[in-house]
Order: structure tokens, then C-alpha cells, then sequence
């Protein structure tokens, strides 16, 4: 029998309900429809009283504390943020800046967005791929973007959209297995 996969979402938007979490909420439902996953999510929301103060690592609270130690033991990150200003939410920025420089190296990142129109779609090349880099994560190569067009609400209508997590969860579900049976056995 098989571990099931860590797979540990972030999600950067500061309200709810949130358009960005109803397709992290997806991704892994997809995930899930293949493989056996033991899934957090964690809003950024909801780490902000302990988070927007903390200059390092050492200055969090326990719930942010315990936060960046599941991300940095996950077999798979969602990194999944609204488009604000052109880029990734500050305080999901911040987030990741207290995520150790190698505790990624190597994850399978699956990289998400949502923003007002399809002119922010960009956001995943030119500012989340370049994050993952410098964490020397293993970024899929298919990202998912939506814009408000493909919702209605929180409801995602958009057909392409299921086409694009497809992929996205087949490029990273064999990696992450590989890597999570490696481990295991080298342990």
C-alpha cells in the first residue's frame, strides 16, 4: 500500500470568498481523482495576524510556524495567488520568504493564479516561476491561470480550464510519487 502524497496549498488572496481557492479546491479534487493525497490548504488570510508583523523566522506564531513546516515537508505545493498590481499578493510573498532557501529543492510546484483579465496571465512566468526557481523547486510546466471571465462567483465555467489542471496534475503526480517512494526507501 502506498503513502498518500502531501500535497500542501497556498492560497494568497485576502478575502473570502476567494475565486483563487475555489481552483486550488479543484486541483485537488483532480488530484485526488488519481492519486491518494492527504491534502492542506492554507489561506494566507488566516495567517496574517501572526505573519504581517514577523520580520524573520523566528518572530512568527505557532499557526504561520506551523504552516511553513508543511510546506516545507510537502511532496507537492499548489502555489496558487490573485494577481495584484501585476504579481503575487504581498503577504504571500512574505510567506514565502520565510520558507527555508532549500526545504523546496526539487518539489513539484504546481503554480495558479486568477485575475481580473486575461492581460495578467503572464503572472505565472514572470513572477511565480522565477520564486520557484530560487527555491530550486521543480515547477510543472503547464501553470493554470483563470480571469474573472471564467466564473460565475466561485464557480469555475470555463471547460479548458479542467483540460489544463489535467495536465498540470499528470506532469507532477508521477514526479512527486517518484520522489516520495525514493525517500521512503532511503530512509
Amino acid at each position: 500500500m502506498t503513502t498518500p502524497l502531501k500535497v500542501v496549498a497556498v492560497v494568497g488572496s485576502m478575502s473570502r470568498p476567494s475565486k483563487t481557492r475555489a481552483l486550488v479546491d479543484l486541483v485537488i479534487e483532480t488530484m485526488g481523482d488519481v492519486e491518494q493525497v492527504d491534502a492542506r490548504v492554507i489561506e494566507i488570510v488566516d495567517l496574517v495576524p501572526g505573519l504581517a508583523g514577523a520580520l524573520d523566522r523566528d518572530h512568527v506564531d505557532a499557526a504561520t510556524a506551523d504552516a511553513l513546516n508543511a510546506v516545507e515537508n510537502a511532496d507537492i505545493v499548489i502555489a496558487a495567488s490573485p494577481v495584484f498590481r501585476g504579481s503575487y499578493t504581498g503577504m504571500f510573498k512574505h510567506f514565502f520568504d520565510l520558507v527555508d532557501q532549500y526545504a523546496l529543492a526539487n518539489t513539484p510546484v504546481i503554480l495558479a493564479a486568477t485575475g481580473g483579465s486575461d492581460r495578467h496571465a503572464l503572472v505565472l512566468d514572470q513572477a511565480l516561476r522565477p520564486l520557484f526557481a530560487f527555491f530550486q523547486a521543480w515547477t510543472a510546466p503547464v501553470g493554470i491561470y483563470l480571469s474573472a471571465g471564467d466564473f460565475d462567483g466561485t464557480t469555475i465555467l470555463n471547460p479548458e480550464v479542467f483540460e489544463r489542471i489535467d495536465m498540470a496534475v499528470k506532469d507532477v503526480l508521477p514526479v512527486a510519487r517518484l520522489l516520495a517512494d525514493h525517500t521512503s526507501v532511503s530512509a
